[in-house]
């Protein structure tokens, strides 16, 4: 098999393409011939190993994949050779196959594209659990989104307004903010002419939104908190911007509003019924035609790098996607 290797922990650049022996599954595995695989953020991470997740060196990084099952492992019965499915984990997916627990694997129904499957989970899973398990979004409230043209950010914005919201997307450009009106947001904040603050008071008439959906962290985390509604809910995701801020608790009691952590990876392990769960509502969701992930680009799996630099320029308008056969 062909695959992206990470040797040692310094990073993209130091990912080396190799010809590796197709491994066999051992008892509980699968092996699914890849077609598809997304760029998310904790790849970046983990090649630096600076991820919570640390797989022993020397590993193939790709966290999330779609593919075909092509071999089954001893005492593995629900799944059989020939099945499209999705895979979510820690890494494994840079590469033309792997070799994964059942667990792990994802039944595809009928019609899911499987380069929509690449750019699925993972995203939509985060925001699901995000807004409405930890959330607890209701029909008719606002919700900014930060970062609103990313992954999970065009994720977000179409779960809340599937779940009855007005969403207020915010975004670094007008062509991104283009973007999120063309997915379903009510407003858009463009924080690169304009003040979010501000912003915000002009379109909740001084209200604040309820839910503050926040990947990015850095610099506008402050303001977004400061412009929370009362009892509002500041949803903790991520720090795409690579800075974790330090924000003034006071703004919290003044507001009577809830600082929520989202940790969707370890919400999957401890509590696999409920993901299952949601995984299965999303991808109904997905096959009436209310979520559908935004690809940005489709990149060649021996181009890897390219897709990684163009991720880490913050150009990329929802999903960037490796693919076999281009």
């Amino acid at each position: 098999m062909q695959a992206w290797l990470c040797e040692t922990l310094e990073g993209v650049g130091a990912l080396r393409w190799r010809e590796l022996p197709t491994p066999e599954p051992a008892a509980g595995e699968l092996r699914v011939a890849i077609r598809a695989a997304s760029l998310n953020f904790p790849d970046l991470l983990i090649v630096e190993g600076k991820y919570q997740a640390k797989p022993a060196l020397p590993f193939v990084p790709g966290a999330e994949f779609a593919g075909i099952v092509d071999a089954v492992g001893a005492g593995v019965t629900t799944f059989a050779v020939g099945q499209p499915v999705a895979v979510v984990g820690t890494h494994g997916g840079f590469a033309s196959h792997a070799c994964v627990d059942a667990s792990r694997v994802i039944p595809l129904p009928a019609g899911f594209a499987l380069e929509d499957a690449a750019a699925f989970a993972f995203t939509y899973g985060t925001s699901q659990h995000a807004l409405i398990d930890r959330g607890a979004l209701r029909a008719g409230e606002t919700v900014l989104v930060l970062g609103a043209a990313g992954g999970v950010g065009s994720a977000a914005v179409q779960i809340a307004k599937a779940a009855g919201a007005r969403v207020i997307a915010a975004a670094s450009s007008a062509a991104k903010c283009r973007l999120c009106r063309e997915i379903g947001a009510d407003a858009t904040i463009d924080y690169s002419q304009e003040d979010l603050r501000q912003a915000l008071k002009t379109l909740t008439d001084g209200r604040g939104p309820d839910i503050v959906y926040d990947p990015v962290g850095g610099a506008f985390a402050e303001p977004a908190l400061r412009s929370i509604a009362w009892r509002g809910r500041y949803l903790v995701v991520g720090f795409a911007a690579g800075s974790i801020p330090a924000l003034p608790w006071n703004l919290a009691l003044l507001k009577g509003a809830a600082i929520v952590g989202v940790f969707w990876g370890e919400f999957v392990r401890r509590e696999p019924q409920a993901s299952a769960a949601a995984i299965a509502e999303l991808a109904h969701w997905y096959t009436q035609g209310r979520i559908k992930p935004v690809i940005d680009r489709r990149y060649p799996l021996q181009e890897l790098p390219e897709a990684f630099e163009r991720m880490a320029s913050r150009q990329a308008l929802g999903k960037l996607l490796v693919v076999q056969g281009n």
